[in-house]
C-alpha cells in the first residue's frame, strides 16, 4: 500500500470521527438551545449509530464489485453535506435527519480501511497499521471533544463539513483506483457465519459494543445531572477517554503484534469492568479523571485487538468481516444507548450495576470469550 493511500484513509477516519464522541458531550447544550429534555436530544446518538451499523453491512460487498475510489468519493461528499445540514439545523427534526444521513454515508470509511489493510499489509504488521489508523480517529475525536467545551455546538458539525469538502478534493486528486481488487458482487455473510471463529468474534463484538456505548454515551448526562458539572468540565472528562484511547490504539496495536491479540483484549475488558463499578461511587473530580483514562485504555485495547483478529480471518471473509465490524459495533451500540436510556432515566446506579455485571459475565464466559484462531 502506498503511503499516500494510507494517509488518505487516516484522514477519512479523522473527519468521520471528529464529532462522534463530542455529540454525547453536546447533548446538554443542544437540549438547552432547543428547550428540550436531554433524554429527547440524546436520540441524536442512536439515530447516527443504527443507520451507520446497517449501512456498513452493505459497503464490504459493494466495494467487491465497484471501485472503492468512486464509492468513497460519493460517500465523503454526502457525509460532509449531512454535517453541514446538522450545523445549520433550526429544529430537532432536521438535526435528527442530518444525523441519520451522517451515519448512513459515514459507514463506508472503516470497512474500506480494514479491507485494504487486510489485503495489502503483511500479517505481522497489521496491528501496528490498525493502531495508527484508529489512533488517528481518536486524535480527531479528542480535538472535537476539546472544542465542544469552548465553541458553539453547531461548529462541531460545520468543521467536519468544511474539512470533509477539502479532503474530497484531495481524494479526487490522489486516491488511487482499486479496480484490481474487484470481483463479482455477492453477499458472503451466510458463508462467513459458517466459520466458528467469525461467529465467536462477532458475538463478542456485539456484547462489548452494546455495553460500552450503554455507558459511554450517557456519561455527559450522568456528569451533568449527578455531579452538576458544567459543559467544559464534562467535555474535559470525556476528552480523557479519547486521550488515553490514542495511546490505547497505538500501544494495543503494537502489543497485538508482539504478544497476542487475545491477551490485549483480556487486558481491555478487565480495565472496563473496574471503571464501571467505580462509577457507582461519588468520587472526587481527580479520581473521575483517572477512571476515564482507564476506561479509554480498556475500550481501545479491546477495539484494536479485535480489529486485528478480523484481518487474520480467511481472505474470502475479509470484506464481510470488515463490514460486520462496523455494522455489529454500531447496531449494538445504538441498541445499547436506546436500552440504557430507559434504564438510566430511572437510575444511573441501576444501569451501571446491570451493564457492569453483564461485562463481568462476558469475561468469565469461556464459550464466548475464547475467540481463538488468532495470534
Amino acid at each position: 500500500m502506498k503511503k499516500i493511500t494510507f494517509f488518505i484513509l487516516c484522514l477519512e477516519g479523522a473527519v468521520l470521527s471528529f464529532n462522534v464522541a463530542a455529540s454525547a458531550a453536546l447533548v446538554p447544550s443542544i437540549a438547552a438551545d432547543f428547550v428540550l429534555s436531554q433524554f429527547m436530544v440524546g436520540k441524536i446518538i442512536w439515530l447516527y449509530m443504527l443507520p451507520y451499523g446497517l449501512a456498513a453491512l452493505l459497503y464490504g460487498p459493494i466495494v467487491r464489485a465497484f471501485d472503492a475510489r468512486k464509492v468513497e468519493l460519493v460517500c465523503m461528499l454526502l457525509f460532509s453535506l449531512a454535517n453541514l445540514l446538522a450545523g445549520l439545523s433550526q429544529n430537532i427534526t432536521i438535526l435528527f435527519i442530518a444525523r441519520f444521513l451522517m451515519g448512513f454515508f459515514g459507514a463506508s470509511v472503516i470497512p474500506l480501511g480494514l479491507i485494504l489493510i487486510g489485503k495489502h499489509i503483511e500479517q505481522s504488521k497489521r496491528g501496528s497499521f490498525l493502531g495508527i489508523f484508529f489512533g488517528g480517529t481518536f486524535i480527531a475525536s479528542l480535538l472535537g471533544l476539546f472544542l465542544s467545551g469552548i465553541i458553539h455546538w453547531r461548529l462541531i458539525f460545520i468543521i467536519p463539513a468544511i474539512f470533509g469538502g477539502i479532503l474530497w478534493i484531495f481524494m479526487f486528486a490522489y486516491l488511487p483506483s482499486f479496480k484490481e481488487d474487484l470481483g463479482r458482487f455477492r453477499f458472503g455473510y451466510p458463508a462467513a457465519f459458517k466459520n466458528r471463529n467469525v461467529i465467536r468474534i462477532f458475538v463478542y463484538i456485539f456484547i462489548i459494543s452494546l455495553i460500552y456505548h450503554a455507558i459511554q454515551q450517557w456519561l455527559g448526562v450522568y456528569f451533568s445531572t449527578k455531579f452538576l458539572l458544567n459543559q467544559f468540565t464534562i467535555s474535559m472528562l470525556i476528552i480523557l477517554t479519547s486521550l488515553s484511547g490514542i495511546f490505547g490504539e497505538f500501544w494495543g496495536g503494537h502489543l497485538a503484534d508482539k504478544i497476542s491479540r487475545q491477551k490485549v483484549v483480556n487486558f481491555g475488558i478487565i480495565g472496563m469492568i473496574i471503571c464501571i463499578f467505580l462509577l457507582l461511587v461519588k468520587l472526587p473530580l481527580v479520581l473521575l479523571g483517572l477512571i476515564m483514562i482507564i476506561w479509554g485504555l480498556g475500550w481501545t485495547f479491546n477495539h484494536v485487538g479485535l480489529a486485528t483478529m478480523l484481518t487474520d480471518l480467511p481472505a474470502e471473509f475479509l470484506n464481510e468481516a470488515a463490514s460486520l465490524n462496523s455494522g455489529v459495533r454500531f447496531i449494538a451500540g445504538g441498541l445499547g444507548v436506546s436500552l440504557s436510556g430507559m434504564i438510566m432515566h430511572k437510575s444511573f446506579s441501576l444501569g451501571f450495576i446491570i451493564f457492569g455485571s453483564a461485562l463481568l459475565l462476558l469475561l468469565f464466559s469461556n464459550r464466548i470469550f475464547k475467540l481463538g484462531g488468532s495470534k
